[in-house]
């Protein structure tokens, strides 16, 4: 990549390229090893926006999730989430599987919030309602949600018992899979 006119390009430590004025542009030291100019100020802090829609469905997908403490057990669930640091936009589902709209921080491992939302959530349901079967299926579904469509995600989530009245829980998640796009075998997801 050339540099702009007047400028010349200087190899900086383990850096990439960063770029350094002839005639005074950019020589602040400190900052010339960012390759920023010299009125330009770091950004103080980190801003993002992440919003998972996750899906997980009980071992074997056996009915285990009782209509009777369904609404307590998804309130548990959200606050899982929330003494993680998280926000739990939504939780919803049905008596196999569950569904989450969370919104995460940049320093949180998609992988580890599963896991604690499963293992707390199960001690949950063998203490609470001493369903000592109960159990998660190992894995999961992750799928980024845009700002702009965390109302319909929401919207689908409460609205689970109406959705599964005519599909089964397969082929939504068939569904999910193929609409964003995600490569799988068939002979695996089950």
């Amino acid at each position: 990549m050339l540099a702009p006119k007047g400028q010349r390009k200087l190899a900086v430590g383990s850096r990439s390229a960063a770029t350094h004025g002839i005639d005074g542009y950019n020589n602040n030291s400190a900052l010339a090893g960012r390759g920023m100019m010299r009125n330009e100020v770091p950004m103080p802090s980190t801003h993002l926006n992440l919003h998972y829609h996750l899906v997980f469905s009980t071992k074997e997908r056996h009915p285990f999730i009782g209509q009777e403490w369904q609404e307590r057990f998804h309130a548990y669930i959200g606050g899982i989430v929330s003494d993680m640091g998280g926000v739990a936009e939504c939780v919803g589902g049905i008596d196999d599987h569950v569904h989450l709209l969370i919104g995460l921080k940049a320093t949180h491992r998609l992988c580890d919030v599963l896991r604690d939302i499963k293992v707390s959530s199960s001690r949950w349901v063998h203490e609470t309602i001493a369903l000592r079967e109960f159990a998660w299926q190992d894995g999961y579904g992750a799928f980024t949600v845009s700002d702009n469509r965390r109302d319909v995600v929401r919207l689908y989530i409460r609205n689970q018992a109406e959705h599964h009245r005519s599909r089964t829980f397969k082929g939504e998640y068939l569904t999910f899979l193929r609409q964003a796009g995600v490569e799988f075998d068939e002979r695996y997801l089950w």
